[in-house]
């Protein structure tokens, strides 16, 4: 197969190799010769698509085309564009696409457990780490020090915590992070006369009752001091982190985390159906899933509304999407130049809408049982929408706050994010990817486009390379040392 169509609804069909000009194909009892070169990857018309006809794939609008484009020629930036770019369009409507995922399957009955760190407030970690949380930028320098002197320390340095209207914001989400599970215990480094500080940032976290100090660089009195007392303080936590072993845990304690980077065509074909399949079944196995990124819900946010537990959580979710336009229209953007990025788009897709349909395939087929502020860990168990940013490093942060143990990343053209504290499993499902980047990458899903697998037997594998992560199998970005603390920002510095 060289031409994959994924509804039957479809007008365009995606290349799964480069193919040359005046090649001759055939789609179902469609016989074509295409008129010009096709990228791997990108869209092929399969019929007459008339200038300001609604293209279809995925079996939804995913644009309009701005010329006519005849049979058998490339559909992309130069003769396609979003609907939503004017930032006015309305919500897009039409029955849910038939998913190229498998059918839910019924999940072996029975409890499952995990490895983990039971904590003192009934959380459970996948991960033991030492925390070493500045309060502000300026003691960022301190911070990292004292993790440089301790071996098995993780520190988070980040240019937030002083002159910022959002500086709640700040505060919730570093007081989220040293909370988190996968931590044992945390020092905070603060330098004394900043507003979020590092006092009530000790005293908020401890409230999980897992070990916590602070040290202060003005009350220290200088780089020196601190260092050699922050020092001190980590070794011991280190040495009685090391003594904690793991135990089963019951699954449904866990939260997984769902994110997109680097995407191409193969992450709505292949890599994100085969989250969708994990997903699934946490959720059947107890667990929780958020889905994040809401400027990648644009176009698709109907098909999620159509899946909310109740018409208030319907509604909430267009209202975020909505949210998001309207801000960009307030700013005087076209989302057009972000949205997809140039990368998205060399890699085949075109419109946020195409991107969006593809993205929201992560989140598997469960009913949505609610949408949660950034950094707001879910009131229950199931399916939750988090309204993040598209941004990789922010939306991460944002769900591991949340509290999200692990994140399941897919990503077509190769990224090395990760997160600092929760593991982050990279897939793609591009054969060149995997190749070229395979340094970062944990499971290759490259099979299903070559034909010697399908999305459901990626699906089990990626099960098993979970379960095993939270266990305790380093990811290949834990192993780069992969991740940065980028928090979203909901207001100006002053």
């Amino acid at each position: 197969m060289i031409l994959h169509r994924l509804h039957p609804s479809d007008t365009v069909v995606v290349a799964l190799r480069d193919l040359p000009a005046g090649t001759v194909v055939v789609v179902g009892d469609i016989r074509l010769a295409l008129r010009e070169a096709i990228p791997f990857g990108h869209k092929v018309a399969l019929v007459n698509i008339a200038a300001g006809q609604a293209v279809i794939k995925y079996g939804q609008p995913i644009g309009v085309a701005t010329e006519d484009i005849p049979a058998g020629a490339h559909v992309h930036t130069h003769n396609l564009r979003s609907a939503r770019a004017s930032m006015h369009a309305p919500v897009a409507t039409g029955p849910t696409p038939a998913s190229p995922v498998p059918a839910p399957r019924p999940w072996p009955a029975g409890p499952i457990s995990f490895p983990g760190f039971r904590r003192v407030d009934n959380l459970v970690g996948t991960r033991n780490h030492v925390l070493i949380l500045p309060a502000v930028v300026c003691a960022n320098a301190a911070a990292r020090r004292i993790a440089a002197a301790v071996p098995g320390a993780v520190v988070l340095p980040h240019p937030y915590g002083c002159s910022q209207l959002d500086v709640t914001r700040i505060q919730t989400v570093l007081i989220g992070l040293g909370k988190h599970p996968n931590v044992a215990a945390v020092l905070v480094v603060g330098l004394g006369c900043e507003t979020v500080q590092a006092r009530d940032l000790a005293t908020e976290i401890a409230v999980s009752g897992k070990p916590v100090e602070m040290v202060s660089i003005q009350d220290e009195g200088g780089m020196s001091a601190t260092i050699a007392h922050g020092t001190d303080i980590v070794c011991q936590m280190v040495e009685q982190a090391r003594q904690q072993e793991r135990e089963p845990c019951p699954f449904d304690q866990l939260i997984v985390g769902l994110e997109c980077g680097g995407s191409d065509a193969t992450s709505g074909l292949v890599s994100n159906p085969v989250i969708g399949q994990v997903a699934d079944r946490v959720v059947a196995a107890g667990g929780t899933v958020l889905l994040s990124e809401t400027t990648e819900l644009m176009g698709a946010e109907h098909i999620l509304a159509s899946r909310a537990v109740n018409s208030e959580v319907g509604q909430h979710i267009v209202e975020i999407v909505a949210a998001v336009e309207r801000e960009a229209l307030a700013a005087g953007v076209d989302l057009r130049g972000l949205q997809p990025t140039p990368g998205n788009m060399a890699g085949g897709v075109t419109t946020i809408e195409e991107k969006s349909l593809g993205c929201i395939y992560k989140a598997g087929s469960a009913p949505v049982q609610g949408v949660l502020d950034y950094g707001q860990h879910p009131p229950g168990r199931g399916l939750y929408i988090m309204d993040t940013p598209g941004q990789d490093a922010e939306s991460i942060i944002g769900m591991v706050a949340g509290g999200a143990q692990v994140i399941l990343f897919s990503t077509g053209r190769g990224t090395p994010l990760g997160s600092p504290l929760a593991p982050t499993i990279k897939l793609t499902a591009n054969p060149q990817t995997a190749a070229r980047m395979a340094e970062h990458i944990d499971l290759s899903a490259a099979p299903v486009l070559e034909g010697q697998s399908t999305i459901e037997k990626e699906g089990d594998r990626l099960w098993e390379l979970l379960l095993r992560v939270v266990g305790g199998q380093l990811t290949t970005a834990e192993i780069w040392g992969e991740g940065e603390l980028a928090i979203t920002r909901a207001g100006l510095t002053v």
